[in-house]
Parts: structure tokens; C-alpha cells; sequence
């Protein structure tokens, strides 16, 4: 950790433990968070079901929303690990924004890269296969993550997939089990790795086609 992060962290900063939730949707909200280790889960309750939208690891931030709009959370934020975070109250903020024209332009990229990941997400719940709503969302995903070597770095566990897709977990199993025999991705314990994105592009494309027309003899 470097010696701002670190006077950051003295003045503004909390440790949560795994665990902790942060704030509860529908509660009014006074903070935004910027995480310096760990990771939180954001979740919304749809139905009966809390599903867990993202989450979010170091350098990320969060609940800004409330501040900005002075509205009730419209997500829950729960620590998936022991968390440092910076807690920043409305004052702190637009003291912030006013004075750093560099930190005022990296919320405007986030929230615009976080629209187009509301946008997908709303495509995916269009989608009636649940093995398209997969390939769909390790595509999206893939996308969006900037190269490794040998591909695209998706950092979700598959172990999350159902929660956040509305499939049910043999289903998931099932359908990452063909794209890992197909090699279009490359499982581990944190994530996948996809090799070539515009492959699992052709093959969603191909689910999506199969929903629609139906097999064709």
C-alpha cells in the first residue's frame, strides 16, 4: 500500500469483516465507499430472491448513488472478505469532485462503464435459455476486461453464476462444462480465462439463434 493510500486510510478508513453488510436496500444512504482490499458483493432483492448483481474488488467504488441523488439504496452491500475501505460522507465528496478534475473524470468513465453493464444485464434477463443467460454473461464480461495473456479475464467464481443468473446451479455446471470442452473457457477456482471472444460470441450467437427458430430438420 503506498504512504497516500495509507494516509488515506488513517483518516477516512474502516475494517469490515467478511460478512459485514455495509448497507441494506431501501435504507437511506450518507456514504459512498472506495474499497482498498477485499471484496464486496452488491445484491438486489428481485421477488423473494437476493441476487447478487457484481462484485467489486480494490480501487472500486460504491453507494455513490445515494449521495448523488440523496435517495434510499437501491442495492444491498455485503463484504465477501475482510475489507479495508474508505468511507466518504457527502462533504468529503464534493470536496472531492470540486477540487480534482482527474478523480471527477474516473467516476464519469465508471458510471458510464456501470450503464453498459446495467444494459446487459437487462439483456440477460431477456433471455429465456439459461444457457444462452451464461454464455451471454461470461461474453459480456469478457468484453469488458481488459487483456491478459492468453485471453480475457473473467473475475467471477463459477460458484456465483446461479445467484446472479437466475439459473439453476446443474444447469451452469452443465453448460461451463461444454465451453470448457469446447475450449471457448478455461475454468480455475477465481474465474475463467476466454481465449478468443469473438468465438464465444459465434457460439451465443448461435444459442440465441436456436431459442428463437427452434431446431430445424
Amino acid at each position: 500500500m503506498s504512504a497516500v493510500d495509507e494516509q488515506l486510510f488513517q483518516r477516512f478508513g474502516r475494517e469490515f469483516p467478511k460478512g459485514a453488510v455495509l448497507f441494506r436496500e431501501g435504507e437511506p444512504g450518507h456514504e459512498m465507499f472506495v474499497i482498498q482490499s477485499g471484496k464486496v458483493h452488491i445484491a438486489k432483492t428481485v421477488g423473494d430472491v437476493e441476487k447478487i448483481l457484481t462484485t467489486l474488488g480494490g480501487g472500486e467504488f460504491f453507494g455513490e448513488m445515494s449521495i448523488l441523488n440523496d435517495r434510499p439504496r437501491s442495492a444491498t452491500a455485503t463484504c465477501a472478505e475482510d475489507c479495508r475501505l474508505i468511507v466518504i460522507d457527502p462533504r468529503t465528496f464534493e470536496t472531492m469532485i470540486r477540487s480534482s478534475a482527474e478523480i471527477a473524470l474516473r467516476m464519469i468513465k465508471k458510471l458510464a462503464t456501470r450503464l453498459q453493464a446495467a444494459d446487459d444485464q437487462i439483456a440477460n434477463l431477456l433471455l429465456r435459455d439459461g444457457s444462452a443467460r451464461v454464455v451471454h454473461f461470461l461474453l459480456k464480461e469478457a468484453e469488458r476486461a481488459p487483456p491478459v495473456p492468453g485471453g480475457q479475464r473473467v473475475d467471477v467464481p463459477a460458484r456465483e453464476l446461479p445467484a446472479r443468473l437466475g439459473v439453476e446451479a446443474d444447469q451452469v455446471e452443465e453448460v461451463l462444462g461444454k465451453l470448457a470442452r469446447a475450449q471457448l473457457v478455461v475454468a480455475d477456482a477465481a474465474g475463467f480465462l476466454v481465449p478468443d471472444v469473438a468465438r464465444l460470441g459465434h457460439f451465443f450467437e448461435f444459442l440465441r439463434m436456436k431459442a428463437q427458430f427452434g431446431d430445424i430438420a
